[in-house]
C-alpha cells in the first residue's frame, strides 16, 4: 500500500551532465526538472551543470566539480541534489558520502509525483510496482537502508516506513502486486472489448504533460476531468461520451501525459493504460503552444508512441494554448500527423472545427453508402444503429432507408441492400 509522510520541504539543487546529446538541451533538461521537483514540493535552490564527453561510472560528476557541488550545497543551505539522470547505487553512495547530503535523481522525483497523484485502485497498484521495482535495483550494498524504501522528496509510497524487510519480501511483494495488475488489465481488457462491440470510435488523446489533454477532454465533452496547471496532474485513463450535432457518437480518452526520460518501470507499470492508445481509433496529439521546447516535446510524445506499438496510428495534431500572449506564430505543420489545427480548450477557440476534423477523419476509414432493408429484415436495424454513422434516415413503402457511413465489415453485411 501507499504511505503519505508529510515532512519540511527539501531544498535541492539541481545537477546535470551535458554530453551534447540527447533531445534537449541541458539547461532545458534542467527547467524541467524544477518544475517536476516543485511538483514533488521542493524547493530549488540552486544548479550547476558539468559538460562531460560522458558520465562518470563510479561518481557522475568529476572529482573537481564535486568539491564544488559540496561547497555549493553548503552555501545554499541544501539538504539534497537531484541528478538529471538516472544514477546506479554505487554512484548515489559514493556521492552521498563524498557530499554528506541526500542524493536523489529523476526517476526517484517522477515516482514521487506519480505517488501522491495515484488516486485509483489501479494506479495505486502501478505507482507502487514500479517504485519497488526502482527499489529493488537500487538495494544492493545499502546495509541498515535496505529498510528505506525510498529517498524522495517527502519519501511518499512504501518510502518513509522502516520496513524490517529483505530482497525476497520485495520481491514477494512484487509478485502479489503483479497478480493484482494482471486482474486489472483483465478487467480492463473485458471493458475494451465491450467497447469495440458498440462500434463507437475511440479518440484517444495524447501528448506531453500539462500541455492540456485533460481541459480539452472537458470542454469537449463537458465531463470534469480534474485538469491543473502542474506535471501529471491527471495519471488515472478517463473515457467519455459525445454525441455531435450531427448524431455522430463517440469515446473521448484522456491518458497520462508523457515526458522525456519516463522511467521504463513506470512505462511498464503503466504499460496496461498507455496501451490504451493501441485500441484507439486515432490519436489526438495535444500540443502546448506556448512552449518554446515544443518541437523537442513532440519528438519524445513519438517516441514513446513507437515504444508503446502505437507509431502507426493515425494523428491529429493539435496546438493547444493558442490565447497564451507568449505563443510563436505561424505554427509549424506537423508532417508526422494527417491535418494540424490550433486550438484553445481555456477559452473554446476553434473547438468546432476541431470536432468537425474529427468527424471527417473518423468518416474517412468509412463508406458512405444509401441502403434500403426490407422490414422482413429488420434484425439489421440493431447492426446499423449499433455500428454506422447515420446521416438521414426515412421509413418508406416498401422499407427502412438510411443513408450512413460504415466500416468495410458492416458494408458488406449490408451489400445487397444497397442501392
Amino acid at each position: 500500500m501507499l504511505y503519505n509522510t508529510e515532512k519540511e520541504a527539501e531544498r535541492v539543487v539541481l545537477v546535470g551532465i551535458d554530453t551534447g546529446e540527447g533531445i534537449f538541451d541541458t539547461e532545458s533538461c534542467l527547467d524541467e526538472l524544477a518544475e517536476l521537483a516543485r511538483t514533488a514540493g521542493a524547493e530549488v535552490v540552486g544548479r550547476l551543470i558539468q559538460k562531460r564527453e560522458a558520465i562518470n561510472k563510479s561518481t557522475y560528476l568529476g572529482k573537481g566539480k564535486i568539491e564544488e557541488l559540496k561547497a555549493y550545497v553548503e552555501f545554499t543551505d541544501a539538504t539534497g541534489i537531484i541528478c538529471d539522470d538516472e544514477l546506479n547505487q554505487n554512484q548515489i553512495r559514493n556521492l552521498e558520502n563524498a557530499l554528506n547530503t541526500k542524493v536523489m535523481n529523476r526517476t526517484l522525483v517522477i515516482l514521487d509525483i506519480f505517488a501522491k497523484r495515484a488516486g485509483s485502485a489501479e494506479g495505486k497498484v502501478q505507482v507502487e510496482l514500479a517504485q519497488l521495482k526502482y527499489n529493488m535495483a537500487h538495494l544492493t550494498g545499502r546495509g541498515i537502508e535496505m529498510s528505506r524504501l525510498g529517498g524522495g522528496i517527502g519519501t511518499r509510497g512504501p518510502g518513509e516506513k522502516k520496513l524490517e524487510t529483505d530482497r525476497r519480501n520485495i520481491a514477494d511483494r512484487i509478485s502479489e502486486l503483479n497478480r493484482e495488475l494482471r486482474e486489472i488489465e483483465n478487467h480492463r481488457s473485458v471493458l475494451r472489448e465491450k467497447r469495440l462491440e458498440s462500434n463507437i470510435p475511440v479518440i484517444a488523446l495524447v501528448g506531453y504533460t500539462n500541455a492540456g489533454k485533460s481541459t480539452l477532454m472537458n470542454t469537449v465533452t463537458g465531463s470534469e476531468v480534474l485538469a491543473e496547471n502542474k506535471l501529471f496532474a491527471t495519471l488515472d485513463t478517463t473515457t467519455r461520451s459525445l454525441e455531435t450535432q450531427s448524431g455522430a457518437k463517440y469515446l473521448f480518452t484522456d491518458t497520462v501525459g508523457f515526458i522525456q526520460k519516463l522511467p521504463h518501470n513506470l512505462i511498464k507499470a503503466f504499460r496496461a493504460t498507455l496501451e490504451e492508445v493501441k485500441y484507439a481509433d486515432i490519436l489526438v496529439h495535444v500540443v502546448d503552444a506556448s512552449n518554446p521546447k515544443r518541437s523537442e516535446q513532440m519528438n519524445v510524445v513519438y517516441n514513446t508512441l513507437k515504444e508503446l506499438g502505437a507509431a502507426d496510428k493515425p494523428v491529429l495534431t493539435v496546438y493547444n494554448k493558442i490565447d497564451r500572449e507568449d505563443v510563436e506564430l505561424p505554427l509549424i505543420k506537423d508532417e508526422r500527423a494527417l491535418a494540424t489545427m490550433s486550438v484553445s480548450a481555456a477559452t473554446g477557440k476553434n473547438i468546432p472545427e476541431f470536432l468537425e476534423k474529427v468527424e471527417e477523419t473518423i468518416r474517412s476509414f468509412k463508406k458512405s453508402v444509401c441502403v434500403l432493408i426490407p422490414y422482413s429484415e429488420g434484425r439489421l436495424l440493431a447492426i446499423i444503429h449499433g455500428s454506422c454513422e447515420i446521416t438521414a434516415s426515412e421509413t418508406r413503402e416498401n422499407g427502412y432507408y438510411f443513408e450512413l457511413y460504415a466500416d468495410e465489415e458492416t458494408e458488406n453485411r449490408l451489400r445487397k441492400f444497397i442501392i
